[in-house]
């Protein structure tokens, strides 16, 4: 439901090509308030992140305070792999040095505990957008277990539940900021706070064509120049690997549903992560509704599973965002 209200919101991200587009239609939108920018590890390492957390903030005109969150998952022995063939050494597609800009020093709190603060400062207020791996998330549930019932929302870029053939994007049956913290998601899918979870059988259905993105060069200022030519690294992989021509709105899509959940479809029901074995990071949704046993889902909170979207209203969104830069 649409308020007159500005939703205040903390940014969980691991910038990222996608992550930055994502960053930027939060900034820009009216409808959302921006508060933190906590950063994790996935498209890249803890430091390259949170350094490109803190040069997008500053680009986007964004003065709030940037949180360096885990380094790692939550189990140390845990693999980790950064996405540096999609994303580029800096995770911006080769383009770091566009945002080369001064910026104030990192907040000196870790992101779980920069989390807990704000959402009791302000109960029922703040809603958390996570567009990388969960660890930030989970880390905050275990230091403070009663920000679940002071959380307004949890919108959640990740996993994948088999709509329309849409699997897994780093196994068959895992999607990447899933996969590289499986445990951390379980976590945060399972505690009784309301989560929206927006996965690849959405953001699969967006796709940001070349010529979508050429149209926004000299556009937002700077932004539209540099978004153009970090996404040039990113298309090639989605060219090569996927066979479009264009890029898939992936955390884009998330900060769209904040704005707008009506273009999209939720399924409800409790989602557990697959947590070893082969199926590791697979996210499974119990949706129905024939059986009374205890099963693995039991006593674990009904969630939302985006499984529908009207992908022109992505799309529009995100333009609109630089007509009112």
């Amino acid at each position: 439901m649409k308020t007159s209200t500005p939703m205040p919101v903390i940014f969980d991200t691991d910038p990222g090509i996608d992550d930055a587009m994502a960053l930027y239609l939060l900034a820009r939108h009216p409808a959302l308030d921006l508060r933190a920018v906590t950063t994790v590890f996935g498209n890249a390492s803890i430091e390259v992140t949170s350094r490109n957390g803190q040069l997008l903030a500053a680009m986007f005109g964004q003065q709030v305070p940037v949180a360096a969150g885990a380094a790692g998952p939550l189990h140390a022995h845990a693999e980790r792999e950064f996405s540096v063939h999609v994303h580029g050494d800096d995770g911006v597609g080769g383009m770091a040095a566009l945002l080369e800009a001064e910026v104030p020093p990192l907040d000196a709190r870790p992101a779980y505990q920069l989390i807990c603060d704000m959402v009791n400062a302000e109960p029922g207020a703040i809603t958390l957008i996570a567009v990388g791996p969960l660890t930030n998330l989970a880390l905050a549930l275990r230091h403070d277990p009663s920000i679940v019932a002071k959380v307004h929302r949890v919108i959640v870029m990740g996993g994948a539940f088999g709509t329309a053939a849409r699997c897994g994007n780093v196994t068959p049956v895992a999607e990447a900021n899933i996969i590289n913290d499986p445990e951390a998601a379980d976590l945060v899918f399972s505690a009784d706070w309301p989560v929206v979870i927006v996965g690849l059988d959405v953001t699969h259905e967006t796709v940001m064509s070349e010529a979508y993105l050429s149209s926004l060069q000299g556009r937002g200022g700077v932004v539209g120049d540099f978004i153009w030519k970090a996404t040039r690294h990113y298309q090639d992989f989605y060219q090569a690997c996927a066979g479009i021509d264009g890029i898939y709105a992936h955390d884009a899509s998330a900060i769209a549903y904040a704005i707008e959940p009506e273009a999209f479809t939720l399924r409800s029901g409790p989602v557990r992560v697959v947590t070893d074995g082969i199926a590791r990071g697979q996210t499974i949704q119990d949706f129905r509704k024939l059986s009374l046993a205890q099963t693995p889902w039991s006593g674990c909170p009904a969630q939302q599973v985006c499984i529908g979207v009207q992908a022109e209203r992505v799309l529009a969104l995100f333009e609109q965002a630089f007509d009112a830069a």
